[in-house]
């Protein structure tokens, strides 16, 4: 992904892109990658671009170094602050029908996670020696404040740690770590900021924070990709990756691109949010990531005033879900007023207030899972190859 600072004065359209596009030549035929037919798609959201370019397996490696002209290329634009190029490769027609599997067969389905077909792409993020999904079935549960704090506890603990927030359409990683500035770009890699010990890189840097991201599902991939393969994140023990909300196509795509240690799946107490985690659950465990337990956000309500505890959303509804399907209940976390004023002013309450029961309830999560994936990084999952049917 590449930003730029070019000017406003010029309003870019789809057709003006294009045609800036013709001046780059299709390694394969010799023409320009617009008459060879390369640029599948051309999305312009205001100042934002997305391309799409049409390629085959067996020429990824030559349109790599296209992508990256074209990322270049329309960054240096009047009127585009944010360019982003991806490949598309398109499966061959499909083979005859094969026989149908006997009901015990555990071979995968069409559409499924897929490990064991040839040409996965590298995994992405190899020196970084552990990778940790923060995800729920649902939004509005606290999921991000859960990643955050998280994140923030082991650096304090001595870490090197790095967070991603891979929430495309609803980035809140800038507001909760107090950041309001563009990332640096070296050459094509993003330099990710640092915040409260951490480095960090967040779509919501790249963009106003009112601005909509209506993306189609390739962009958000693509987006993806880039920020987690063009980014300097350098060696950390541990990146934390704030998921979205669901199980959808970024959910894939970081299954699919990196080896993910584990998922931390989050959840409030009251059986309709617990049923979405069970799917968030039954997601991982279909790409072969193991779930290192669940939190239960929101479990009690603390009054500030008189210490008493109401249960406002039911309480232990968790910690029972984890004992029912086999996983561990990594710890709970109260809702407390100190902990929403903090994520709002930008200042993660485990750096703002260390002595506060919310932060020794985060600490004490934030030790349970390094000690979880910390002795299981020479094991990590290879992760599967994502097949989309």
């Amino acid at each position: 992904m590449t930003v730029s600072s070019g000017s406003d004065a010029a309003t870019p359209t789809v057709d003006s892109l294009r045609a800036t596009l013709r001046t780059i030549a299709d390694p394969a035929t010799g023409n320009d990658i617009v008459a060879a037919g390369r640029v599948e798609a051309i999305d312009l959201r205001g100042s934002l671009v997305q391309v799409t370019l049409r390629t085959a397996r067996d020429q990824a490696g030559p349109m790599e170094a296209v992508r990256r002209q074209v990322e270049a290329l329309l960054a240096r634009q009047p009127g585009i602050t944010n360019a982003t190029a991806i490949l598309t490769a398109h499966r061959p027609a499909p083979a005859p029908a094969a026989p149908a599997r006997p009901a015990h067969s555990h071979a995968p389905e069409p559409g499924r996670a897929d490990a064991g077909r040839g040409g996965k792409p590298p995994l992405l993020l190899p020196d970084i020696g552990a990778i940790v999904a923060v995800a729920s079935g649902k939004g509005g549960v606290g999921k991000s404040t859960i990643a955050v704090n998280l994140a923030v506890s082991m650096a304090r603990q001595g870490l090197r740690v790095g967070l991603l927030d891979a929430d495309i359409y609803g980035p809140s990683l800038p507001r909760m770590l107090g950041l309001n500035r563009k990332p640096e770009v070296r050459g094509d890699q993003m330099q990710p900021l640092d915040a409260w010990g951490l480095k960090a890189m967040s779509i919501g840097f790249l963009v106003e924070e009112e601005t909509p991201m209506i993306w189609r599902g390739p962009m958000v991939m693509g987006a993806l990709e880039q920020m987690l393969g063009q980014v300097t994140w350098g060696k950390l023990d541990i990146l934390v990756i704030d998921m979205p909300p669901g199980t959808g196509d970024a959910q894939l795509t970081i299954a699919q691109r990196v080896s993910l240690s584990g998922a931390v799946i989050v959840s409030t107490p009251q059986d309709i949010a617990l049923l979405d985690a069970r799917r968030g659950v039954k997601m991982f465990e279909r790409t072969n990531v193991p779930v290192l337990g669940i939190v239960e956000n929101m479990s009690f309500f603390q009054c500030p005033n008189c210490g008493h505890h109401t249960d406002i959303f039911g309480h232990g509804g968790a910690k029972a879900e984890a004992q029912r399907i086999g996983a561990d209940f990594l710890g709970e976390v109260p809702l407390l007023l100190d902990i929403r004023t903090a994520s709002d002013d930008g200042q993660p309450i485990v750096a703002k207030s260390p002595d506060s029961e919310a932060a020794h309830a985060f600490d004490a999560i934030a030790k349970a899972v390094w000690q979880k994936v910390s002795g299981k990084q020479q094991v990590r999952n290879a992760g599967p190859r994502i097949v989309i049917g």
